[in-house]
């Protein structure tokens, strides 16, 4: 068990290390907050076992269009449950700004398993992809009617 504290703690650094990651595009730092025998439920994408392969499947999707113009992932709501040692969360896939006043975001719900010393040991990110659709369409169609 690990105290709230703890966990927060770890879990305030995710996030400033999943901004900085999406920032410069270096998404080692951010893998590295993942135990070496992690798993990692993406259910589009699958499932990852492993920080490296966690690392190489972030690497590669946050470089292919157009998950490469999600520029930042801000969390929506959390909450911490010690006793599990779990953080689950809403965390916010924003797109780049297009200059038509609106956030182009959709939402996905995380469950993370925390390990102790900083790192998790398991992530599992569970949303509705129709909506994600309809979030990057119109996206795209706003990018598409800017000047």
């Amino acid at each position: 068990m690990f105290t709230r504290d703890e966990m927060e703690t770890a879990f305030l650094n995710y996030q400033k290390v999943a901004a900085g990651a999406a920032e410069s595009g270096d998404w080692r730092p951010w893998a590295d907050l993942f135990t070496e025998d992690a798993t990692y439920i993406e259910h589009y994408y699958g499932e990852m076992r492993g920080r490296q392969q966690i690392y190489q499947w972030i690497t590669e999707t946050m470089r292919t269009p157009p998950n490469d113009e999600m520029t930042s992932f801000p969390i929506d709501w959390y909450v911490i449950d010690e006793t599990r040692g779990w953080v689950v969360c809403c965390v916010l896939n924003r797109m780049r700004d297009v200059g038509d006043e609106r956030l182009h975001q959709a939402g996905n719900w995380t469950l993370l398993k925390y390990a102790g010393g900083g790192r998790w040991s398991y992530e599992e990110d569970m949303y509705n992809p129709t909506e994600f659709g309809q979030m990057i369409t119109g996206w795209m169609q706003a990018k598409e009617a800017r000047p």
